[in-house]
């Protein structure tokens, strides 16, 4: 940061990671090697992508923040870093059939800003197939909360989203110590991979809106029972057809009920 007199911005929520062992972790956990197609999104300086580029892997590097970016590709010049190409960008705004092009199948492997974690792995799920895995490093809430089951308190609209198309755990935790500046909170670890067709719950297209719409208006409403959150949109006869319980909470549901109560309300 001194060499290159550059600094976190903290309306781009940057962290860097300063401890090489964290980053080396993070890629031994990915998994990826010289037959992977990598993304990483908000490369910063660096330390996740030369990790990265140790395993083998083809990656591609995004950063929002000219400065960083120029610095970025010094630091990997300098290092000998193969198979690694810097892309400056909003990750909100890239067009990803275009970043992604040359390889079919992507894994993300990336630490997250933490203004844009959620909404992000949301929209690559929904919008961008050929990202099969993703390994993230978000804040401790954000990462329990993708991954939360059904009757977890801390279960949510983005644990059904992400349940809706992949499966997610949390790998481990990680120290706020290891970053400059150093958060007030802890990180977590959290892979997610992409459902298969077969495999993914279904849902008629003309029940997808539908979906969205009870799922952020039901856990809008949380202390409320679903019968009362929901009046209006699912009836009685929709909660017996989809067979829930109209006096259950939202964070109990799993995601075929949600699915179910969809479908009945059409």
């Amino acid at each position: 940061m001194d060499r290159f007199d550059v600094s976190p911005r903290r309306s781009f929520g940057q962290h860097f990671v300063a401890d090489p062992n964290t980053v080396r972790r993070i890629a031994r956990l990915s998994g990826a090697g010289p037959a992977d197609n990598v993304l990483e999104i908000g490369a910063g300086l660096g330390s996740l992508t030369l990790a990265l580029a140790e395993t083998g892997a083809a990656v591609r590097a995004v950063e929002v923040d000219s400065g960083l970016a120029a610095a970025l590709r010094a630091v990997l010049a300098e290092a000998g870093a193969r198979r690694v190409d810097v892309l400056e960008g909003d990750a909100a705004k890239l067009e990803f059939d275009e970043v992604l092009r040359g390889g079919d199948r992507w894994m993300l492997v990336a630490n997250l800003p933490y203004n844009i974690a959620t909404p992000l792995v949301l929209d690559l799920l929904r919008d961008v197939e050929a990202i099969e895995t993703m390994v993230v490093m978000v804040q401790r809430e954000v990462g329990e909360r993708l991954a939360a089951p059904p009757g977890s308190r801390v279960r949510g609209i983005p644990s059904v989203l992400v349940e809706r198309r992949g499966t997610a755990r949390v790998l481990g935790r990680v120290a706020a110590s290891v970053f400059r500046p150093q958060p007030r909170v802890e990180s977590v670890v959290v892979r997610i991979e992409r459902r298969t067709d077969s495999d993914a719950p279904a849902l008629q297209p003309e029940a997808d809106a539908r979906f969205e719409l009870l799922v952020r208006t039901g856990f809008g409403q949380r202390r409320k029972m679903l019968r009362r959150s929901l009046a209006g949109i699912v009836g009685p006869e929709g909660f017996t057809a989809a067979g829930v319980d109209p006096s259950s909470r939202p964070e109990s549901l799993t995601v075929h009920q949600w699915i179910g109560l969809a479908t009945a309300s059409v």
